[in-house]
């Protein structure tokens, strides 16, 4: 990419300030180390497009989810507390009631990077860049919920977008949509899926990168200029040109014969830009940001419509691949050489394989025209349009790759690593990717080893050894970008969500899976208002033996051992509540199966996938598991009585609220208590009993499941059964008056099945 060029000059410019400004904040006397900054026509023009106001100073940021309003609205402020991010495995940020008063720690951390910088630094777009997003992304500059780094970012686009043409009065919004993730993930065999799908995962978030490389490459533009990319899709700003509607027009064109080639018509890339007027940037963005979305929709129903011919041409087919079923293939190869009778498959499904036993601890990754380089983990092509381009993965990020235009740091805020001379447009690419580290011996070649496989996954599961798979993803989350934020529909604003939300799944919920004590359980002990206070958990144990096999934007796809998977996921909804402020109209639906290590995985992400489904269907903000659907408070614990359908608290009344209501609070209590296998067999089976007369019951009034009759069979034909569940308890369970008069509550009537089978899977 050239960086000489007028739009790189612009965005550096803009990054300069930021990072000036940054300096000023934290020590005044910094400014003498600063370069002299006069604006030139360019940058004054876009620093009035998006209001940035020299007069502006950095304060503390309002948390931006607080403005989101779809239903409800939230009803409360809340502040980020001022923090850098930490270098690797950055701790999850909870916001807080009350806006922080000392930035001390921060500005002596800022003093101490920016001290530093030497005239070649001043010059290092990626490094200011990075500078700017690690000490500002908890900094507002003008108004209140609106980040630095955010503002900076979408200043220095608007810069480079004009660069050319300061007189310009409309720009362009590409934006770009990966279909058929979910065909090309999941519709895969069992032999070697777990393995295989973490590794096509990563795959298509690197297609990303290479259609974001060649408009980038097409269009002469820094990386700045990148709104949003990851998870599928992109957004980039660009100029209002001819030129670029021809280039994404090429790009597109270029992607998709590649994309027919290497899967079949199975991926397809949606890519279009939407021109429209630069002085709607500040105000009312969102309409353009919804309707470049729309727009790709004509794309996805005429998908490969230039390639048609190929699918009319002639072809043999071939024995189908063991692993993804393609029959084009001519010559089939052994998944796994070192495994006898192991399935014949394709090139890709080769590769996707041997990439995923090679993943683990990838550092960066490098992009290059050379083939040839030593002390790699792994390589990845893509030819397009006739040329060749590798991206080379390392397990250590210090490397020296001749040629090479772009390197991509994995989660990873350390200053000194973009300021390493061999590196070129250094980045940091958000994954995320935890996993742990197989024990089992290598069957690999060259000896290395990949992340735990799903039968050792099982064996490490409390009761049952079986493998479970979490699907869950934010809902509503295109509404709340199209609608959300109301009038704050502005350019720094979306470009703000988009990044909160990336950082929650790619980066915060690695630590969350790594460090399960200081990103969860120590906030929960917290008496701060509001940061997870009132958290649930059954077990205080750490939650190691998982695989992000994927996890993107606004959602993932997790395995692990079965009771790890169902605790991860409360985690998960807990933690995400509390860094969304507990905006009411931000929430989660998840879906989890439970199955055997050997079972085909497509059936298990399809099953999970379905659960999902009907957690959407139970009006959002809900929990598919062991066959039930209920909200997630009553799967946690209902403290807020609310939640109760109006009409039914009529119909229960005078019954008074139970002290355990939900299926966590007996599970919790009964594990507590160890009442034994034999009690809790027992238990279990009386309890299923009871779920399925009721169940039965039921069936006969469909129709009308308001009506008394109806009613009185959900909520009291449990009594004489649970009396005598409580009879054959032992006496020591019996003296617990909370646990014996809570489940003879008609409030917990519901509760019974997912209560019993969850205690009959962890002591089975």
């Amino acid at each position: 990419m050239i960086q000489t060029s007028a739009t790189f000059n612009a965005a550096l410019q803009i990054a300069q300030q930021g990072v000036t400004l940054l300096a000023k904040w934290a020590d005044p006397q910094l400014a003498n180390k600063c370069p002299r900054l006069i604006d030139d026509n360019i940058v004054t023009k876009a620093k009035q497009i998006l209001f940035w106001n020299d007069q502006h100073e950095l304060n503390t940021l309002r948390l931006l989810f607080d403005h989101v309003k779809l239903d409800k609205g939230q009803d409360k402020q809340y502040y980020w507390q001022p923090k850098a991010i930490e270098n690797s495995n950055p701790t999850i940020p909870y916001p807080q009631l009350e806006a922080a008063t000392d930035f001390s720690n921060l500005k002596t951390e800022i003093k101490s990077a920016i001290d530093h910088l030497n005239d070649d630094d001043w010059q290092n777009l990626s490094l200011l860049t990075l500078i700017i997003e690690k000490f500002g992304s908890f900094l507002s500059l003008g108004e209140s919920d609106v980040a630095l780094v955010d503002i900076a970012k979408t200043t220095a686009a608007v810069a480079a977008a004009i660069a050319n043409n300061s007189n310009a009065t409309e720009l362009n919004l590409i934006a770009g949509d990966l279909s058929g993730i979910q065909k090309f993930i999941y519709t895969i065999s069992s032999d070697g899926a777990l393995k295989s799908l973490r590794a096509r995962s990563f795959y298509l978030e690197l297609v990303i990168e290479e259609v974001v490389q060649q408009l980038l490459i097409g269009l002469k533009l820094p990386r700045t200029n990148i709104i949003y990319a990851g998870g599928g899709n992109l957004y980039i700003l660009a100029d209002g040109t001819e030129n670029t509607k021809k280039t994404v027009e090429q790009v597109r064109e270029q992607f998709n014969e590649w994309l027919l080639k290497e899967f079949e018509g199975k991926v397809f890339l949606a890519l279009d830009c939407l021109k429209f007027s630069i002085a709607d940037i500040a105000t009312a963005m969102s309409t353009h940001w919804s309707d470049a979305t729309t727009q790709l929709g004509v794309y996805k129903y005429r998908k490969f419509a230039n390639q048609i011919s190929k699918f009319t041409e002639p072809r043999d087919s071939h024995e189908p691949c063991g692993v993804c079923h393609r029959d084009d293939v001519e010559t089939l190869k052994p998944l796994n050489p070192n495994e006898p009778n192991s399935a014949l498959a394709c090139g890709t499904c080769c590769r996707m394989f041997r990439l995923g036993g090679r993943m683990f601890g990838i550092k960066v990754i490098i992009r290059s025209p050379r083939e040839d380089i030593k002390d790699k983990l792994d390589t990845l092509s893509f030819e397009i349009s006739g040329t060749k381009v590798y991206y080379h993965l390392f397990q250590k990020w210090k490397q020296i790759v001749p040629d090479s235009d772009t390197a991509l740091l994995v989660n990873d805020w350390t200053l000194e690593h973009y300021q390493f001379k061999n590196f070129r447009n250094a980045f940091p690419l958000l994954l995320g990717n935890y996993g742990q580290q197989s024990q089992e011996e290598s069957d690999e070649v060259e000896g290395t080893i990949g992340f735990m496989r799903a039968g050792e996954m099982a064996q490490q599961a409390k009761g049952i050894k079986r493998v479970g798979y979490l699907r869950m993803d934010v809902d509503r989350l295109g509404q709340i970008f199209a609608e959300g934020l109301g009038r704050k529909q502005t350019l720094p604003r979306l470009a703000g969500l988009s990044r909160q939300m990336s950082y929650f799944f790619k980066v915060y919920l690695n630590s969350l899976a790594k460090k399960r004590q200081e990103n969860f359980l120590d906030n929960c002990k917290n008496n701060n208002i509001g940061v997870l206070n009132n958290a649930e958990c059954l077990t205080a144990g750490e939650r190691k033996n998982l695989l992000f096999i994927y996890s993107g934007g606004d959602d993932l796809f997790v395995s692990g051992a079965w009771n790890e998977i169902v605790e991860f996921a409360f985690d998960v909804y807990q933690c995400f509540r509390a860094y969304t402020g507990y905006n009411p109209d931000i929430s989660l639906s998840a879906g989890i199966s439970i199955d055997n290590a050997k079972s085909p995985l497509y059936h298990a992400a399809s099953v999970s996938g379905e659960a999902e489904k009907a957690a959407k269907a139970n009006g959002r903000d809900s929990l598919g598991l062991f066959g039930q659907v209920f909200k997630w408070d009553e799967w946690l614990g209902i403290k807020d009585t609310n939640i109760i359908d109006f009409e039914i608290k009529q119909y229960l009344h005078p019954e008074t609220k139970p002290n355990l209501l939900g299926i966590l609070p007996f599970v919790k209590r009964l594990e507590q208590q160890n009442i034994g296998v034999n009690y809790s067999r027992n238990f279990v089976r009386n309890l299923l009993i009871t779920a399925q007369i009721q169940e039965e019951a039921l069936k006969k009034f469909e129709e009308d499941k308001q009506s008394k009759e109806a009613l009185g069979t959900r909520y009291y034909l449990h009594l004489p059964k649970i009396a005598y569940t409580l009879a054959r308890l032992p006496k020591y369970v019996l003296d617990d008056s909370d646990f014996r008069t809570s489940l003879k509550s008609p409030y917990n009537a519901p509760y019974f099945r997912a209560i019993a089978t969850w205690i009959e899977l962890l002591n089975r």
